[in-house]
This record gives C-alpha cells, structure tokens and sequence, in this order.
C-alpha cells in the first residue's frame, strides 16, 4: 500500500527536501504552502499522515490541526522554528502526535514519518478482530476505536496506543519507559513530559474524576483500574 504524505510548510526548500526524501521511501507526496491550503487538501484527499509547519500564512499550522482534529486522527507530526517546551506541549495538547524543531536532519524525519505510519496502521500484523471490555470501556482492535458507555471518544494514534496497552494488561502497573515505547513506538532515554501530557489528556477524554479509570502509582508508572 502506498500511504499518502501531505507536507504542509510555506518554505519550498524544505517541501522539496521533503518530498525527494518521502517519495525515495514509497510515499505519495502532495503539499500546501499556507494552512487554508492545507485544509482544503485533508478535507478533500485521504491523506495518511501530515507533517504541518506551525507559521504558515493564512491559518497557522495550530489552527490547521484544531480543525483536523474535529474530524481525522490521522498521524500529525509537527516541524516548527520553535522549539520551547511550551511550544511543544501546546501542540502535543492540540492533539499532535510528533514534534521536530528545526532544522533537522531529513533521514530523522523520514525515521519519524515511518514509526508514526508502522504504528497507526499496524504494518506487518495480521488482521485482526478484537473488542478489548474494561468496565464500561470498550476498544475495538480492527478499527482502532475507543467508546465509554457505546459513545466514541476520540483519540490521537499515540493515545489509542496508550489505552490498546493498559486495556489488554488492566490492572498492571507500566513504568514511564514502557508507555512511552509502545505508545511513541520508539527507544526511552530520558524523562519525557510528553507522558505525563498524554495521561492528562487521556483522563480528561475519559471522565472528568482524573483518576476515575488511569491511577497514577507513585513511583512506578500508571494503571488502568478494573
């Protein structure tokens, strides 16, 4: 299968870097210089992943993925000039599941694009057909869905992985390093607020009580409760 990369950033230099590196992967490549451009792209293409530049003319790339979020949770990678940790939290909160400061190394990029992509579309699995019930959640395998009482909530792919790996072990303490390589699919060397956000948000999507289904245990990680 060939997946469909939107690159949405208004300098050309990095949207042809970009492209001569994702179409020398197998990628389909389309792209947009500003934000309205871009939306109109993923509201009329089925676009697999995006990699979305925060200061774009017309809609900034913030805007851009509040309104994708409204209706996709396609893989959002950022690649933004700011790389404060506010940035990069508030992206994260807005529902982005990568962040890349620039400038950065293409052959980075490219490792990203394709551990977003293996992770949101399950490359090299065999199909499967499982519906996962913890109290009054229920999480389908085979479309990657999550619904509290038959209501779905919606999920970035990193959060539909953190909640795929607490639903098959409830009950099981899982250390930071653990969460965060199943759910960001790459090796833990450092402490990484990123976590601790995707936890924040997960409980504010699942009951307005934070620690109504996923426990925080002091010192060893968190639990999702039975």
């Amino acid at each position: 299968m060939e997946y469909k990369i939107l690159v949405a950033d208004d300098e050309k230099e990095i949207r042809e870097l970009l492209r001569l590196y994702l179409e020398n992967s197998g990628y389909q490549v389309l792209e947009a210089e500003d934000g309205q451009q871009a939306l109109d792209i993923l509201r009329s293409e089925k676009i697999d992943l995006c990699l979305l530049d925060i200061m774009m003319p017309k809609v900034d790339g913030y805007r851009v993925l509040q309104e994708l979020r409204k209706e996709s949770n396609i893989p959002v990678m950022i690649l933004s000039a700011k790389d404060a940790d506010s940035e990069k939290i508030l992206g994260l909160n807005l529902g982005a599941d990568d962040y890349m400061a620039k400038p950065f190394n293409p052959l980075e990029a490219i490792a990203r694009v394709n551990s977003n992509i293996r992770r949101f579309y399950s490359l090299g699995t065999s199909p499967v057909t499982e519906t996962i019930k913890v109290k009054d959640l229920e999480i389908d395998v085979d479309s990657c869905e999550l619904r509290r009482n038959g209501e779905l909530i919606d999920l970035t792919s990193v959060e539909y992985k953190i909640m795929e790996l607490f639903m098959k072990h409830p009950g099981k303490v899982f250390t930071k390093q653990q969460i965060y390589e199943y759910g960001w699919g790459e090796d833990f060397i450092v402490a990484d607020n990123n976590i601790m956000v995707c936890i924040s948000k997960l409980r504010d999507k699942l009951d307005e009580d934070p620690s109504a289904y996923i426990k925080t245990i002091r010192g060893l990680g968190y639990r999702l409760e039975r």
